[in-house]
């Protein structure tokens, strides 16, 4: 079990996959239980606030993939286009599931925001060159919030692609540098890595804490929320 030693941030920034909004189809089993955990959440402290960073799934690939059977020798930026116009037909979808509690316009650039007047800000993708992983980075540091939430459909960081190899093991924390070495430096649209090479490096130079932890399991992140023991892996500063 991992424990978050930081302390609360006002506002709470969450990175929330594509595949959970649209792991094939959408998910709306997976949508309802987000939105009563959220809901109940929020409920128990008027302060709370959280900003939702929308990924583009299933619709991002399969559009894609698509194009690249079309055209081929498609561009690096016209692909990740494409992606990010998945995230943000997700972002609506998740702005409307939480209208009760939203009241800005969906983020797609989150450099041109400095306020929200909702208790939940819905972002999407901005442009090429990264995920809505380096989005979520940008907010956090707008906000002050320290910790970033990265939730998909992987419970923890592995020292290597537990499909290809069975000695894979999991990790509990690490720090950005052995991370980075994970990960690499560089980004390609569809990338499959638990947090983007770019956004890793900005979160590291920002010393942010960035926790990965399935989506799946709702009870989880309640415990990430309120600074609970959770499972998960925590990317951490170098410096403790």
């Amino acid at each position: 079990m991992s424990k978050n030693n930081h302390s609360k941030p006002r506002i709470h920034v969450i990175s929330l996959g594509g595949s959970l909004i649209v792991p094939d189809s959408v998910d709306t089993d997976f949508l309802l239980s987000f939105k009563r955990a959220v809901a109940e959440y929020l409920s128990e402290d008027r302060m709370r606030k959280l900003i939702l960073v929308c990924g583009g799934g299933a619709t991002a690939r399969k559009y894609q993939q698509a194009y690249l059977k079309i055209v081929p020798d498609a561009s690096p930026d016209e692909l990740d286009w494409i992606g990010i116009r998945a995230t943000r037909i997700n972002a609506e979808l998740v702005k409307n599931i939480f209208r009760e509690y939203t009241v800005d316009t969906v983020v797609t650039d989150p450099t041109a925001v400095s306020i929200f007047a909702g208790r939940i800000l819905v972002a999407s993708g901005w442009k090429p060159g990264f995920s809505t992983d380096y989005d979520s980075v940008i907010l956090a540091e707008k906000f002050f919030a320290d910790t970033i939430i990265n939730l998909s459909n992987i419970e923890k960081v592995y020292t290597d692609d537990p499909k290809k190899n069975p000695d894979a093991v999991q990790i509990e924390r690490i720090t950005w540098p052995d991370f980075q070495k994970l990960v690499g430096n560089v980004w390609k649209p569809g990338i499959n890595v638990p947090f983007d090479p770019v956004a890793s490096k900005k979160a590291a130079q920002n010393g942010f804490t960035v926790i990965i932890a399935s989506g799946a399991n709702i009870e989880n992140l309640i415990n990430i929320l309120n600074g609970r023991d959770f499972t998960g892996t925590s990317i951490v500063p170098r410096v403790l």
